[in-house]
């Protein structure tokens, strides 16, 4: 008989597959469909009442998410954008819930953190892109104390949160993989958190004008701007050194404890590695309760979100760096839609209350 975990994680499965096809058991959970529905259009609703407060910051704000359940690279993008961003002169900020975290404060996030603590994402989004990076339960009480502390932020990239409308905000990308919309139906049936293509919830700042649609998979099912997923030609130790992907010593064996773990392990065969064993992982796993026994002997590769946490309990493993680069066109599109956004912004005399 298999053990509860196994169990879960079969009926899991079996489900996520049933969500590439209207097929009979996608069918036979259509009524519990139709209950969400109502529930999430009773809920915007609210907010478009203003029946649910939704509360706005002193800077601009752009949210990060997606429509469909899992990873569809709403991290890899986000550390994108703040990266372009900076390059342009802003001064930016990242905000987010910190899922998985045993803490449940308002707490910066510096990179010598424990992502126990703090989460993995967050921590990884610290280290990677050297911008303020706050986590709180609440996403608006994350962004008040981000511009208390860093007042002359400009504009605050919320990791995630694409359907919390508590706080307000000013532009959303929203990330597809090449799942795109599954067979289009909403949970449980399907795949999709919220109608799509959504209907419009000005109050909060949903617009389609100021909705930009991010496609990170190779072949879009449908219309919006593109970005390139590659992994780097190297993985990179604890110690900060480098080692190129194609003179590690067999035996390989790769593991993640991400969304979607295969596709990770595709990408580095793909990159012409041999893998004797792979690993896949729950998304924001407990590395505490690793079997470290079982990887000795082998030369462990993991993704970048992982070795945040991996690395405290197994040092030897190398991270292999996701290098996103999104299209001239979308990051044209988007200085177009924030020009005259931050003009409004700061037109003041930009400093940010920090009461």
């Amino acid at each position: 008989m298999p053990k509860a975990g196994g169990l879960n994680q079969l009926l899991g499965s079996t489900l996520t597959r049933s969500w590439t096809r209207r097929g009979w058991i996608a069918s036979l959970l259509l009524p519990l469909s139709l209950l969400y529905a109502c529930l999430v259009g009773l809920r915007r609703l609210l907010y478009r009442l203003g029946v649910l407060p939704s509360r706005s910051v002193d800077c601009a704000v752009l949210v990060v998410g997606n429509a469909i359940v899992g990873g569809a690279g709403k991290t890899p993008t986000t550390i994108a954008l703040a990266q372009h961003l900076k390059a342009r002169g802003l001064q930016v900020g990242v905000v987010s819930r910190g899922h998985g975290r045993s803490g449940q404060d308002v707490r910066a996030v510096l990179p010598s953190d424990d992502a126990e603590q703090v989460g993995d994402e967050p921590l990884l989004m610290a280290r990677a892109t050297a911008v303020p990076v706050f986590v709180a339960p609440r996403r608006w009480d994350a962004a008040s104390a981000l511009l208390a502390a860093h007042p002359q932020t400009d504009i605050i990239l919320c990791d995630d949160g694409l359907q919390h409308y508590a706080l307000r905000r000013d532009l959303e990308v929203c990330v597809f993989d090449d799942r795109g919309l599954g067979n289009g139906w909403l949970l449980p049936s399907g795949p999709l958190r919220e109608p799509w293509p959504r209907k419009p919830l000005a109050r909060v700042g949903q617009t389609d004008e100021r909705l930009l649609v991010l496609h990170t998979g190779a072949t879009p099912a449908f219309d919006g701007f593109r970005a390139k997923r590659t992994l780097a030609s190297h993985a990179i130790a604890a110690d900060g050194s480098r080692h190129a992907l194609h003179r590690l010593r067999p035996p390989l064996l790769a593991l993640a404890g991400i969304a979607q773990p295969e596709v990770f392990f595709a990408s580095l065969r793909a990159a012409g590695l041999v893998l004797e064993r792979t690993m896949a992982l729950p998304d924001h796993v407990d590395f505490s309760q690793l079997d470290v026994a079982a990887l000795q002997g082998y030369q462990v590769l993991c993704t970048e979100k992982d070795a945040v946490k991996l690395w405290k309990h197994f040092s030897q493993a190398l991270a292999v760096p996701l290098v996103q680069t999104l299209e001239p066109a979308f990051l044209a599109a988007l200085d177009r839609l924030l020009e005259p956004l931050l003009a409004t912004k700061l037109s003041s005399s930009h400093g940010h209350q920090t009461a």
